[in-house]
C-alpha cells in the first residue's frame, strides 16, 4: 500500500507493550510520530528508542505521542526495553507496536525488499489529530535519525496551522515565517496586523505571533 501526505492513515488493531491498542482511538485529539525499527536488540534502533524516551517531555509539550514499531512480538519488545534503559539512561514508557507477521509493517509500505524480505526500514509518520499524514521520511536501516529534524517539522506543522504560514529553509521556532501566495496583501493586513517584509511578491516574510 502506498500512503501519500494528505491521506488518512490507515487504521489497525494491534498488541504493544502497553497492552492493545487501535490507533485512531488511541490517537484521541493528539499528533502521533509514528516510527519503524528493523528489529529488536539492533544498535541503531536501541540509540533511536532511547532518545525518544529521552525527550518524552518535548513530545508531550507538541501534544505528540510517539509509537514505535519493530518487526519481533511484545514478549522480545519488552525484554529489549530493559536493555534500551539500562544503556541509554532513559525509562521507556510510549507503546512499541508487535508485528511479527509484517501486517502493520506492510500496510504502512515499510518493508522495501531490495534491503529485507523481513525487516522494517527506518520510516516516519507524522499524523496530525484529523487522522491525517502530514509527514513521511524513510531512512536507510543503517543511519539514525534526527530527532532535531523531528521536533522541528512538527513545529513547523503546528505553527502552519496556527498561523496559515509557511516555513522557509532551516526554520526554527521564533524566526521568521511565509505569508503563502495565496493570501493577498488585502487579507494578510488582516491576518498579520504586525506587518511583513516584502522580498519579492511572492515571498512575504513575517513575525509568528
Amino acid at each position: 500500500m502506498t500512503i501519500r501526505i494528505g491521506d488518512i492513515a490507515p487504521d489497525f488493531d494491534v498488541d504493544t507493550t502497553n497492552g492493545p491498542i487501535n490507533l485512531h482511538e488511541w490517537m484521541g485529539d493528539s499528533w502521533v510520530f509514528f516510527f519503524s525499527h528493523p528489529a529488536d536488540y539492533t544498535p541503531v534502533c536501541t540509540t533511536e528508542m532511547g532518545r525518544t524516551s529521552q525527550l518524552i517531555e518535548e513530545f508531550t509539550k507538541r501534544n505528540t505521542k510517539p509509537l514505535g514499531l519493530s518487526t519481533d512480538t511484545v514478549e522480545e519488545h519488552l525484554s529489549w526495553i530493559n536493555d534500551v534503559n539500562e544503556t541509554q539512561n532513559t525509562t521507556l514508557t510510549f507503546p512499541i507496536v508487535a508485528d511479527p507477521d509484517l501486517r502493520i509493517a506492510k500496510l504502512y509500505d515499510m518493508i522495501h525488499p531490495s534491503q529485507s524480505e523481513t525487516a522494517a526500514v527506518r520510516s516516519v509518520f507524522i499524523i496530525d489529530p484529523n487522522k491525517k499524514v502530514r509527514l513521511i521520511m524513510t531512512y536507510p536501516m543503517s543511519v539514525g535519525r534526527n530527532f532535531d529534524e523531528i521536533l522541528r517539522v512538527i513545529d513547523a506543522l503546528q505553527i502552519g496551522d496556527k498561523l496559515t504560514v509557511a516555513t522557509p529553509a532551516d526554520w526554527r521556532p521564533g524566526s521568521k515565517v511565509i505569508i503563502p501566495p495565496s493570501i493577498t496583501d488585502e487579507q494578510a493586513e488582516t491576518m498579520f496586523p504586525q506587518g511583513w517584509d516584502s522580498i519579492r511578491p511572492y515571498l512575504r516574510l513575517t513575525d509568528a505571533q
